[in-house]
């Protein structure tokens, strides 16, 4: 399990050549990780990882959804039941069962992922098998008991800068709150993530706006209130850091509805006798005063939308939401934004990111957008477009029209901790195998290429973030 030095650069020499050279003068860049789900409990307690299974299988939904897919239930790689039913405990059976399906994710990125964590955390240059299981596991879970393997020496050691985590609206923030008073330097922030409170389809939705409602003093079945109940609390998520707002709604719809059609929606989604149509225009309502809110506080909004969340309801009702059955759908962008942007779309001091699942919009539609209103930039490949070719693409479809620079840079969008160096260094070979075929086709200067190569792997996402 050698890392060969040009993995992923271009195969033909001269343009390998160039890829080298960019690449050189990114590979070592610090990492801005503006939108992901590691858990802040991490940095703020700085306890040792448990065991390798914890850290590498059970967190990543890339993972299981791969193995779940072989037949492999998810109680037998031990991830909790909404019941409490029993679930394998056993860390090395789990690690075994995983190592002896490796051959699963020949080709796919988490292959990449995980061997380069392996490889260069860990120092295992054997490919994992079922033979050498155990092996590996007692290497592991051996450097995981010394102080260097510990989350906040990660971070130091993996040269993130910032990193930004994702919690809910209803969420205490107590362990950010524990981060900023321990002292420790690292920064990490959290995200203003509403759709408990947000999408009227969500489970427990009125339970939810009762404890909005609780945590902020507002009353929040009246529309005024609610949207007061919003402001105060991405006042007290951006004390805690937060310089962005994360949307996962089903669709990319927005509306821009007037004050009375707000009221009006509002009640009949607080009575409960609403359709799937009114929750979707709700949802879409909320996307727009979201963005308006935005020009007074300052918080990104982020849209993602495009997924089919939780398509599969045996999974859903055993194992609850995040389960690694959400599937891409198609997306309508230029009609569905468009109330938005309508209303804040010409803002010069707004930033909007719009990411998308469906690559057919790339060219047809958001790389348009993108390359026309101030406040909307394009997000890069996400869930399922994050892999090597699904990069190329994007690039290609999007750059002739967006260009680079309504683009916001990378995102790892994870869950599995030590796969962060690994994706963004896919993500800045990737961008300098692209670059390197523009400067061999005489395209752009070299020295031009360098500076977006340099501007794509850090400085966009710092800018485009807040960070």
């Amino acid at each position: 399990m050698l890392l060969h030095d040009d993995r992923l650069l271009p195969a033909e020499p001269v343009t390998r050549g160039i890829a080298r050279r960019l690449y050189a003068g990114v590979r070592d860049l610090p990492i801005i990780s503006p939108h992901g789900h590691t858990d802040p409990r991490w940095f703020a307690e700085d306890k040792p990882f448990p065991d390798p299974a914890t850290l590498f299988v059970k967190p990543d939904h890339y993972i299981f959804r791969m193995l779940y897919s072989q037949g492999i239930k998810l109680e037998e790689l031990g991830i909790a039941r909404k019941d409490g039913g029993e679930v394998e405990s056993d860390p090395r059976k789990i690690w075994k069962l995983f190592a002896s399906n490796w051959h699963l994710f020949r080709g796919t990125p988490t292959r990449l992922w995980f061997e380069h964590a392996a490889n260069t955390i860990f120092g295992i240059r054997e490919r994992l098998s079922a033979e050498n299981a155990d092996k590996i596991y007692d290497r592991i879970a051996e450097q995981l008991e010394q102080d260097e393997f510990r989350p906040r020496a990660l971070f130091e050691r993996f040269k993130i800068e910032a990193i930004s985590t994702t919690e809910g609206a209803l969420d205490p923030l107590k362990w950010h709150d524990m981060i900023r008073d321990s002292g420790w330097g690292g920064k990490v922030v959290t995200a203003y993530r509403p759709d408990s409170v947000v999408d009227p389809e969500f489970e427990g939705f009125k339970g939810n706006l009762e404890q909005f409602g609780e945590l902020t003093g507002e009353d929040t079945v009246s529309w005024n209130g609610y949207l007061e109940a919003h402001r105060k609390r991405r006042a007290y998520f951006i004390a805690r850091g937060a310089t962005s707002s994360d949307h996962g709604h089903a669709t990319a719809r927005t509306a821009n509805l007037t004050q009375a059609e707000c009221e009006k929606l509002f009640a009949k989604i607080l009575k409960g006798k609403f359709s799937a149509e009114d929750a979707d225009l709700f949802r879409g309502q909320m996307l727009t005063e979201m963005a308006k809110m935005s020009l007074d506080d300052g918080l990104v909004l982020q849209i993602h939308p495009g997924s089919y969340r939780n398509h599969n309801p045996h999974l859903f009702e055993h194992f609850g939401r995040d389960m690694g059955c959400d599937i891409p759908r198609g997306m309508d962008y230029v009609s569905a934004l468009k109330p938005l942007l309508d209303a804040v779309g010409n803002e010069r001091g707004l930033t909007v990111i719009a990411f998308t699942l469906d690559e057919t919009s790339y060219s047809r539609e958001l790389a348009p957008l993108a390359g026309h209103y101030p406040a909307l930039k394009l997000g890069p490949g996400w869930w399922f477009l994050d892999a090597p070719e699904a990069m190329l693409r994007f690039r290609e479809l999007t750059t002739e029209t967006a260009g680079f620079y309504n683009t916001v840079g990378f995102n790892d969008d994870t869950r599995a901790y030590l796969s962060i160096p690994a994706r963004h260094d896919v993500a800045r070979r990737m961008d300098c195998h692209y670059l390197a075929k523009l400067v061999a086709e005489h395209r752009l200067d070299e020295d031009e290429a360098a500076e977006v190569a340099h501007d794509l792997a850090y400085r966009l996402a710092k800018e485009a973030y807040r960070l």
